[in-house]
């Protein structure tokens, strides 16, 4: 690796010398390069918010680089699928990225021109989230002991961020990004408190009265914030802390989940009036509610609100076709027809399996625990059950699943593989790799949305 990466560094050092010797006012090229360590694909996607903006293929060596000719200065973001990151471009910045898909967010370092405040970024965010994996047990703590908690914490990330500021001298439109990523972890924690401290305690937190005078400091309709994670993850803990106190609450859970949802869209509804933003924020409360509610009585009146509120009347939009999906998936449906094929690539229709119960779930060698979870579950349930069929439908290349059931051992599995990942995730709404569908023997669906790791799937079959 260090050979290659040299390499990249050595094209990159020219190229910052010709950038340097024609840096006009109006030249905004910039350059993007890397190398990734155990790929889990053969591209990495660079987007400005919700665009893209190039696929650039990885070599032989599992290295990329690529000159644009003209590149805004902003945010932008990485993905190596998976997995995704952010990185800032100034303008003329050249920048390289070494990363390790095993190990994705801990691995990657920035070099190159721009290599210092992009860093930074990825430092504060790996503090953010080890701070966050080891906050839970305080939401627990009475006002004060929590309070004093997260403000110990906040000043240690905020010095590091003042400290790095001083060093590096960033402009002020990455500032932005810098402070709000320090800031916004803070504010979702204090979302986070009222009502999980009353979940986990059974008490209703005492707060001052001055407790949310921090959500009058935020531009919530500031389009730059629109795509920025922490302050999407924000803005959830946001409405679930209002509507868990606003909603109204009975003993029926579905219930109780439709009116907190429909409570979130009416919140969202007053607090952004930049079209865009509304938009975006009533879909992710429209995708999170329809893919774990599913039915089709409390879908319709959340659906009815959702009309009402979104300004995006294309019938045709992602939101209106993930609950026509769901009614398709109702029980006693036939489920709908998607492309799936053997490790010989040939088509393998779902008549096959007829006569028998039938479990179809899903996994890719990006997540190689979850496959391994599951296996280890079929063959308990395979001995239970042993007139189940249970189908492993890979949303892997062709190439990369071929590779890795050569290695599967699990012979109670039939494995295939989705010829469409697209159609397969619109046409049965599959959004996350722990979906579990359950056939009758007649090929009907029994159950479209469950989870094969559930502690009683069991109880789904026979």
């Amino acid at each position: 690796m260090y050979t290659t990466y040299k390499t990249l560094l050595i094209l990159l050092v020219i190229s910052v010398i010709v950038a340097s010797c024609s840096n006009e006012n109006n030249d905004y090229s910039a350059y993007f390069g890397g190398e990734v360590q155990n790929p889990r694909t053969d591209y990495i996607v660079l987007s400005k918010g919700n665009d893209v903006v190039d696929t650039i293929p990885l070599d032989k060596n599992n290295r990329f680089f690529v000159k644009f000719d003209s590149l805004p200065p902003g945010l932008y973001t990485f993905r190596h699928e998976p997995e995704y990151q952010y990185v800032y471009f100034e303008k003329n910045d050249s920048l390289l990225v070494s990363l390790n898909a095993d190990d994705f967010d801990q691995s990657i370092v920035f070099s190159g021109r721009g290599d210092r405040k992009n860093n930074f970024l990825m430092e504060l965010y790996l503090m953010n989230e080890a701070d966050r994996n080891d906050s839970y047990r305080i939401y627990e703590y009475d006002y004060k002991k929590f309070i004093a908690e997260i403000n110990k914490s906040y000043a240690a990330r905020e010095a590091f961020y003042k400290e790095s500021k001083e060093k590096i001298e960033w402009s002020e439109e990455f500032d932005f990004y810098a402070q709000n990523r320090l800031r916004f972890s803070q504010y979702t924690k204090k979302e986070y408190y009222p009502y999980l401290h009353t979940w986990r305690t059974g008490n209703k937190a005492s707060l001052p009265k001055d407790y949310y005078s921090y959500r009058s400091k935020i531009d919530y309709n500031n389009p730059k914030l629109l795509h920025f994670s922490p302050f999407l993850r924000y803005v959830n803990a946001m409405l679930t802390n209002i509507s868990s106190f606003k909603g109204k609450r009975g003993n029926n859970i579905d219930e109780n989940s439709l009116n907190d949802n429909i409570e979130k869209l009416h919140i969202a509804d007053s607090v952004f009036t930049d079209e865009n933003i509304k938009n975006e924020i009533l879909d992710n409360i429209a995708f999170a509610y329809l893919l774990e509610n599913q039915s089709t009585q409390n879908n319709k009146k959340f659906i009815d609100h959702y009309i009402k509120l979104s300004t995006n009347k294309n019938k045709e939009n992602e939101i209106m076709r993930l609950a026509a999906s769901i009614k398709n998936l109702e029980e006693g449906n036939a489920l709908p027809q998607v492309t799936l094929v053997d490790k010989d690539n040939k088509p393998y229709t779902l008549d096959n399996t007829k006569g028998k119960e039938t479990v179809i779930f899903f996994w890719t060698t990006c997540a190689p625990s979850h496959y391994n979870q599951a296996n280890e579950k079929v063959s308990g349930l395979k001995k239970q059950f042993p007139d189940v069929n249970f189908i492993a439908v890979n949303v892997d290349e062709m190439s990369d699943w071929v590779d890795a059931v050569k290695n599967l051992t699990c012979k109670d599995i039939i494995q295939l593989r989705a010829g469409d990942f697209n159609l397969l995730r619109k046409r049965w709404a599959i959004n996350q790799l722990n979906r579990t569908i359950i056939l009758n023997a007649d090929g009907t669906i029994k159950n479209g949305f469950t989870n094969l790791t559930d502690d009683r799937f069991a109880d789904n079959l026979n």
